[in-house]
């Protein structure tokens, strides 16, 4: 599998450190990946047909801060896949991850998607050019990072409808909340965060509760057949929240959570996110710092919960790597 990396954040280097070191890992022993190329948005390019060394790729980016200046667009190079790696914006309505994934399928290539963007902005569209072509477009790591969420529904619950979805899902403001139950500040909990590299420097999509709706989005779309955009999605934040207001939620016997969820109504699927009040007996209650959940309400196979539980780096990369194993995998029975 030949694949051309769109973005080399913190997300795309972790995947290159896999990689570089497969033979570290039992199960990635004969991975047939080859990286050919690497473009970034503001960090350069680098591209080499017969496959890029990711160790020496990886330490040139380190010592020298990025590559040299792109000099030859994607479509030059053979590939099979484009892996698209850069940040959200949600600004721009998932832009331009959007516009890259569109572009691979259009061009007979396979597309695997770290970005949520296209699944909550273009999901529908984007499927349907997959399968018009005989190609695939796979987002394992999009959402939960790479705990197998879209696969679990695809392979695992064949035959059963999800009704509805409900999770905590953003990282930063669960770490937040949970700090502000051990006696911290607010501020001092987002700085923490920040330290810690959980939080962004501009926390303000995280805090005001975008980034959970852009995820109810995602998995709305692609696990209940939506068309539910993020700001479709009503959304809370737990700005202005503080320790009395969590130290009064625990003596009632709850914990303070800020959900995301989905569900269908009559024909239209709604979503929200919302800071609840989650009873002790809850599997929710019991999701601290940087862990996140994941509740499933099916009409045949039930309430399933998924728990990811303090996900580091390589957790998110492990998702591209599982899709291109799954391109891997159909290779023989799909058109390059």
């Amino acid at each position: 599998m030949r694949a051309l990396f769109l973005g080399f954040g913190n997300v795309g280097r972790a995947v290159a450190e896999i990689l570089a070191h497969r033979e570290r890992y039992p199960g990635l022993t004969g991975a047939d990946i080859t990286v050919v190329g690497i473009v970034t948005g503001s960090h350069g390019a680098k591209i080499d047909p017969d496959g890029i060394d990711l160790a020496q790729a990886l330490s040139e980016f380190h010592s020298s801060g990025g590559f040299p200046p792109a000099l030859r667009a994607g479509g030059d190079i053979g590939y099979d896949a484009v892996v698209e790696m850069t940040p959200l914006d949600r600004r721009r309505r998932g832009e331009p991850a959007i516009t890259h994934v569109r572009e691979a399928l259009a061009r007979g290539r396979h597309a695997v998607s770290a970005n949520k963007g296209p699944l909550a902005w273009a999901f529908r569209d984007l499927s349907r050019l997959a399968r018009d072509r005989g190609l695939r477009f796979l987002y394992e790591t999009a959402v939960m990072d790479g705990v197998p969420v879209f696969n679990l529904v695809r392979h695992g619950l064949r035959g059963a409808t999800v009704h509805r979805v409900e999770g905590i899902l953003n990282s930063t403001t669960n770490a937040i909340l949970s700090a502000l139950e051990r006696g911290e500040s607010f501020e001092e909990a987002l700085a923490r965060a920040q330290r810690d590299g959980v939080a962004e420097a501009d926390p303000g999509d995280d805090l005001e509760g975008w980034d959970a709706a852009v995820k109810v989005s995602a998995l709305a779309n692609v696990l209940m057949d939506g068309d539910l955009p993020p700001e479709s999605v009503a959304r809370e934040g737990i700005v202005g929240v503080d320790a009395a207001r969590v130290r009064e939620t625990m003596a009632r016997g709850a914990r303070l959570k800020l959900v995301g969820e989905a569900w269908r109504d009559a024909d239209a699927v709604q979503g929200r996110v919302v800071l609840r009040e989650v009873p002790m007996t809850d599997p929710f209650a019991l999701v601290e710092d940087t862990s996140n959940i994941l509740r499933l309400v099916t009409d045949l196979a039930g309430r399933i919960v998924i728990t990811e539980e303090r996900p580091d780096i390589r957790v998110t990369a492990y998702g591209v790597i599982s899709d291109l194993l799954t391109l891997i995998a159909d290779a023989p029975q799909r058109p390059m």
